[in-house]
């Protein structure tokens, strides 16, 4: 499972000119997932977001996780994180787990997040075309990857 973090001001998600979801502070977060994971990633991946210390304390120092701030968060499918660029010009998807277990896990993520946030979490619409806007605060963006947790 793959994440792209990004601390934000504000951000929001539009399906066919339709606003789904928008927060303000907060994370946006792009999630990728791929044939080899499991409940374990989505449990240790949602864990690590919600503790993660991104977010400025009084000192202006990087202290606070999204809990310490009360912010919110949108989650947001997107297979194009499994891209594999190794040969020629056109990515490769072939990492990237199929809909049918992607989206079980993408529902058990937002879910795990839920629990952990302790409020509803803002989401995109699997497969979708989907418009992601965002004001990306700092800017700070982290990616995680469950597979090679550095």
């Amino acid at each position: 499972m793959r994440a792209v973090i990004q601390r934000v001001s504000e951000a929001s998600v539009k399906v066919k000119g339709d606003k789904i979801s928008k927060i303000g502070l907060g994370l946006l977060i792009l999630l990728g997932v791929e044939d080899e994971d499991s409940k374990d990633d989505v449990l240790w991946l949602s864990g690590k977001i919600s503790r993660l210390r991104i977010f400025s304390d009084e000192n202006d120092m990087m202290n606070n996780s999204i809990l310490d701030v009360d912010g919110d968060a949108i989650v947001v499918s997107q297979f194009t994180l499994h891209a594999s660029t190794k040969k020629g010009n056109r990515p490769s998807f072939i990492k990237a787990a199929k809909p049918e277990k992607a989206i079980p896990l993408y529902e058990e993520f937002i879910k795990e997040l839920e629990k952990n946030l302790k409020k509803k979490v803002g989401t995109g619409v699997f497969g979708a075309d989907m418009k992601v806007s965002l004001l990306n605060d700092g800017p700070v963006t982290i990616i995680i990857d469950t597979k090679n947790k550095e």
